[in-house]
């Protein structure tokens, strides 16, 4: 049985409470299912907008794509959370990732971590917001994290707020394995100073990804959905254009652009055929893009589907 698409929007800018509350009620009124901030040092915080937009819709779904974990302390987070959950009447999804770039850290003293600590804070920090959200408490002792929370003080609403982690490293995708709701392929790899680049747009380094997620998954595999982070889309018979500007941006070939699941861009036929092999290949149902208005015929098209 295929799992029907879902299609979400990453929308920026998020500092203009006019321009949000029209942003929201337009994505909604498209009929997409979700609207996601981001959670980067020189941005707007990554809730805040969030519940604006919540209050402005009705049925819109809300989330951080995807919350740097080096920011967060696992119990502040799960109370932020779900503050969030409660106030947008259980309409949060908990994006969440390790953090990246060295700039970033740079520019409020706080040490980014080599990636092997990086990643088993993740973990960490995983473990207890589950716990926090689930059940309130969360008794914990690990290496880098100790808590002992008798009552974080509130609930979301939700019985379960889910987990969408993304990445693209073998480590983050085993703990997504076992403990995710949604996994992210963004495609994205990171060179010096964390700055990203397309190192993974190639479709064989996906279906790798899905292999390891498969293999750390287990038996919760099914109960995993799969999601892709599209870096850029264009719906238009006029595409080539896009997709030559595209290739000289990343550094990539036109073919390369044309297969990965990363770079929507063709006429509206060539967009749609794309999201339905994507579905059949590597079972990816949940799409976020970042042209909502553009995109707009293919989700109204495949939503639901």
């Amino acid at each position: 049985m295929r799992t029907p698409f879902r299609f979400a929007v990453q929308v920026s800018p998020l500092d203009d409470h006019d321009h949000l509350v029209a942003a929201a009620r337009r994505i909604e009124g498209y009929g997409y299912d979700e609207l996601y901030s981001y959670d980067h040092i020189g941005a707007v915080d990554p809730f805040i907008p969030l519940v604006v937009a919540a209050e402005s819709t009705t049925t819109l779904r809300i989330g951080p794509l995807v919350l740097n974990n080096e920011f967060h302390h696992p119990a502040l987070l799960a109370r932020t959370a779900a503050t969030v959950d409660r106030l947008s009447g259980g309409r949060l999804v908990l994006g969440l990732g390790t953090g990246y770039m060295q700039s970033e850290h740079d520019a409020i003293g706080l040490p980014l971590r080599e990636p092997p600590e990086r990643v088993s804070r993740f973990e960490e920090s995983v473990v207890a917001l589950r716990a926090l959200l689930d059940h309130g408490a969360a008794t914990f002792d690990g290496v880098h994290h100790s808590l002992a929370v008798d009552d974080l003080g509130i609930r979301p609403l939700q019985a379960r707020v889910p987990f969408l982690i993304g990445g693209h490293g073998r480590r983050v995708v085993g703990i997504a394995g076992r403990h995710a709701d949604i996994f992210q392929f963004t495609g994205l790899t990171h060179g010096e100073g964390g700055v990203p680049g397309p190192g993974g747009f190639q479709l064989d380094r996906v279906k790798e990804r899905l292999t390891w997620l498969i293999e750390a998954a287990g038996d919760r595999f099914s109960e995993i959905e799969l999601s892709l982070l599209v870096q850029r889309s264009y719906v238009g018979d006029d595409a080539r254009a896009h997709l030559e500007e595209t290739s000289a941006r990343f550094g990539l070939e036109v073919e390369v652009l044309e297969q990965t699941p990363f770079v929507l861009m063709g006429s509206y036929a060539q967009v749609v055929d794309k999201v339905e092999r994507l579905r059949e290949t590597l079972g990816v149902n949940h799409f976020v893009i970042r042209e909502a208005e553009g995109f707009a015929p293919v989700q109204a098209a495949l939503a639901g589907r």
